[in-house]
């Protein structure tokens, strides 16, 4: 089993079209069995890797992950995270704006949950949704209160790309390494998994008559997501898509994706000075005395 993390990465020269990036590619193990033991050694190595990440207290991590309904974020994120420590890892997820949240500008709530140096911070939807969701449905927009001069649809998205791209190029120059995962399912695989939460009593709390609606603005949220990953892929802040309609294939991808970037940071556990050297040998001496007597 190869991954490339190249082959999901959306180059920053070309543009993006949907329909030529697979949703499905030849299963990468031959079993379920081959498939979990894969899985398995990835989390083993994220968890080892995340605690000199939080050792080293240089850089933080975000992971952003974006897709059509029924794609499989919370598997992903459940699956690929399972072996990290929760006290270095916080998952948010976002539906629609509070009051509140709708009185400030779209960067707004997702900025104050950014992860903290040595930390892995999830956002399971972000403020992608605001060149997404938003865009399909105009009304969303409106009741954002902005100024009405600021509505105007032909410079609102390219003006929000560029908000996005300067907090990204921000937190970039500030230690925080973005990934930015969208899950690529086709709509045959969303329907028979849409069915699935419907046939089984478990899976039924999952399910919205509204995701029905939504599958009618398949093809608006296809161009909006490839104008913004046309947009807002970048040397510093990625976009990786990632073929959904087989789970275990977009967990490994994902898994072996984070390894990757986390693997080429500049990261090392902390070397004691002589004073802090002096201090651990006198501590070992002591406990080494208190275990004689």
């Amino acid at each position: 089993m190869k991954i490339d993390p190249k082959d999901y990465r959306v180059k920053e020269d070309k543009a993006v079209d949907l329909k030529e990036w697979p949703t499905k590619i030849k299963a990468l193990c031959g079993s379920r069995e081959e498939y979990q033991i894969a899985l398995a050694k990835n989390v083993e190595e994220l968890s080892a890797i995340q605690s000199l990440l939080y050792a080293d207290n240089h850089y933080s991590i975000l992971l952003i992950f974006q897709a059509m309904d029924a794609a499989g974020k919370d598997g992903a994120i459940k699956h690929v995270m399972s072996g990290i420590n929760p006290q270095g890892c916080q998952v948010f997820s976002y539906k629609h704006p509070s009051a509140q949240e709708l009185q400030h500008d779209f960067l707004w709530r997702t900025t104050r949950d950014l992860p903290e140096r040595g930390k892995i911070g999830i956002f399971n939807r972000s403020y992608y949704e605001e060149v997404l969701i938003a865009r399909v449905h105009p009304e969303i927009l409106k009741a954002e209160q902005l100024p009405e001069e600021l509505l105007d649809g032909k410079n609102i998205w390219e003006n929000r790309y560029k908000s996005i791209l300067g907090l990204e190029n921000h937190l970039y120059r500030n230690g925080t390494r973005i990934i930015k995962f969208f899950l690529h399912l086709s709509k045959e695989e969303q329907r028979q998994r849409f069915i699935s939460r419907l046939e089984k009593t478990e899976k039924n709390w999952k399910f919205s008559l509204d995701d029905i609606k939504e599958r009618e603005y398949w093809k608006d949220y296809r161009k909006a997501y490839e104008s913004c990953l046309n947009a807002t892929s970048t040397k510093e802040a990625p976009w990786y898509i990632v073929p959904a309609d087989n789970k275990a294939d977009t967990r490994l991808i994902i898994s072996k994706i984070i390894l990757d970037t986390l693997e080429k940071l500049q990261m090392k556990y902390p070397e004691a000075d002589k004073s802090r050297r002096k201090e651990l040998d006198e501590a070992l001496r002591l406990l080494k005395e208190q275990g004689e007597k």
